[in-house]
């Protein structure tokens, strides 16, 4: 198989690691009091890229949990993607500044593509990630609060074409279930833009990673994000990153 990049996510909301039910703020399980203890953690037991989510930023638009962010960035031996709650060029140099490998752009890609495309010229397409989140194919925005009419090949596409490299793809319907990804759209998402796909949303067991490891043998998936299977013991990360790397 291929090898793929294994990204332990850290969901950050009242200064705690949480994960929400299908991105509903009112659905949302504490797994841990320390954004920097649980990424430590990570970290010791192997992870490379640690994958956070401020997502009060997300809600409220603006960052809220930089100073974990970026005390993650710079003391541990980890790279870092951070997205959720990025609204301008200043966000983006702020965390690219302290430490942050890659910003996460969402909700922007969709309301301010020149800008995102402006970011991409600026910082790179290795530094500038798409993340497009989608709900039956559409993508969503502003949390998940919020549809869009474009679908998400279709934003995919135009930032390919603007010089971008990676995107995470979530689809709605399985995040935070434990019911398995949707390896069809993931499929579908990589064949028509050629992009670097990071796929998040639904992994439950080791058998997922490998089914997106085996996914990029013939694609251009290069990554999965896992937070809900490993905060409920359904593997570890040092098993994920074994199966990963077969």
């Amino acid at each position: 198989m291929t090898s793929i990049q294994v990204y332990p996510a850290i969901d950050m909301k009242g200064g705690k690691c949480v994960r929400l039910y299908q991105g509903d703020y009112e659905q949302e399980t504490v797994y841990g009091d320390s954004p920097f203890d649980m990424a430590k953690k990570f970290a010791d037991e192997g992870a490379t890229w640690i994958h956070l989510v401020d997502l009060d930023g997300a809600k409220d638009g603006k960052k809220i949990h930089a100073d974990e962010v970026i005390r993650i960035a710079k003391e541990l031996p980890v790279s870092v993607q951070i997205g959720g709650g990025i609204r301008t060029k200043e966000d983006v140099q702020f965390y690219l500044n302290n430490g942050v490998n890659r910003v996460i752009i969402g909700s922007l890609a969709i309301s301010q593509p020149d800008l995102v495309v402006g970011l991409i010229e600026e910082f790179g397409g290795d530094r500038i990630v798409i993340g497009l989140d989608a709900k039956d194919g559409m993508v969503a925005t502003h949390g998940w609060l919020e549809t869009s009419t474009q679908s998400a090949v279709e934003v995919g596409q135009y930032f390919a074409s603007k010089g971008a490299k990676h995107v995470i793809f979530t689809d709605i319907a399985t995040d935070g279930t434990l019911q398995g990804p949707n390896l069809l759209a993931n499929k579908e998402l990589a064949d028509e833009t050629g992009l670097s796909i990071i796929v998040s949303g639904g992994i439950s067991s080791l058998e997922d990673i490998a089914a997106v490891a085996s996914l990029a043998e013939t694609t251009t998936v290069a990554g999965v994000i896992t937070g809900k299977a490993l905060y409920n013991k359904r593997f570890t990360l040092t098993e994920a990153l074994q199966e990963a790397s077969k």
